[in-house]
């Protein structure tokens, strides 16, 4: 199945989903990040990795100052600012992208909106509900995701769920009331279900089979499934080197109506969905299409 089209608003824009899959690329602005903490190395390095992202494909630029890594302590609100709020302001006036900030702290969701940013990303589950309140007053986006650990805490439960996508659906739908009572608009909401967040390999790879049974929410599906531990389990690989299984992910979730994809590696994440929806004819391929001399061979 396609994607249902969905317009989200976020501080004045329009995002149109649906149409076509939503690259979201990373950049991380925190060393201790699980995945390319090691490349993390200023501003201008942060700046140089956003415009690659958006040359290669990506739609969205998630900036996150926090890694979700357990085995290190939470950030203070104000030094994730000094380390989110410089890069979103260059991104923004120099780049003109579409940012979005991957926080669960109120103070940062705000200055990073002013800073630029129209989606806030949150990883938390909405614990903080003056997380909601910032959404509302600024018209920002924000994504709910579903855990049932808290920030920088790991829950890995073999018997916590019963059924962990019925979890899922009634967790994001007391979520989505508890945003909305705050004020957030409807339109503003885009739901996450959490792959590897409280959940064991195999309670991902459950919920991510049932990812259908998500659209019953009626809102717009952003996935992040790059990288994630479980699909370092099934393969034995180590996260540099899960791309493949990463587009194994994408396409499943693309073809179970996934709208946003939220991936570090955009440039193969983007030719994979180009190739895909030239072969499934939702892109229009012109008579004269024809493969460039100079790429014929490798050099």
């Amino acid at each position: 199945m396609g994607p249902r089209c969905s317009e989200v608003t976020a501080v004045g824009r329009v995002l149109t989903l649906g149409v076509r899959p939503w690259l979201m690329g990373v950049v991380n602005a925190s060393p201790e990040s699980f995945s390319d903490g090691g490349t993390v190395r200023g501003v201008d390095s942060q700046l140089e990795r956003a415009s690659q992202l958006l040359t290669e494909g990506a739609d969205i630029i998630d900036v996150g100052g926090e890694s979700a890594v357990t085995n290190q302590p939470a950030l203070r609100a104000e030094d994730e600012i000094k380390r989110v709020v410089p890069l979103i302001e260059r991104i923004v006036n120099e780049l003109g992208a579409i940012v979005s900030v991957d926080t669960y702290k109120a103070e940062v969701a705000e200055a990073a909106i002013a800073a630029g940013a129209v989606l806030v990303n949150d990883v938390s589950g909405l614990r903080d509900l003056a997380l909601a309140d910032v959404c509302a007053r600024t018209g920002a986006a924000l994504v709910l995701m579903h855990t049932r650990a808290a920030p920088k805490q790991r829950l890995q439960d073999p018997d916590r769920y019963d059924d962990v996508t019925n979890d899922v659906v009634s967790f994001l739908a007391d979520r989505m009331r508890a945003a909305t009572a705050r004020g957030v608009a409807d339109d503003a909401l885009i739901l996450d279900p959490g792959p590897d967040f409280a959940k064991t390999p195999l309670q991902t790879i459950e919920l991510l089979r049932r990812f259908e049974d998500l659209h019953a929410l009626g809102r717009p599906l952003l996935l992040a499934v790059s990288r994630k531990d479980f699909i370092g389990a099934l393969t034995g690989r180590r996260p540099s080197e899960r791309l493949a299984g990463t587009l194994a992910a994408v396409g499943h979730c693309l073809d179970a109506g996934g709208h946003i994809m939220r991936v570090h590696d955009v440039a193969a994440a983007h030719d994979y969905v180009t190739v895909r929806a030239a072969l499934r004819g939702e892109l229009e391929v012109n008579r004269t299409l024809a493969l460039d001399d100079s790429i014929r061979h490798e050099q």
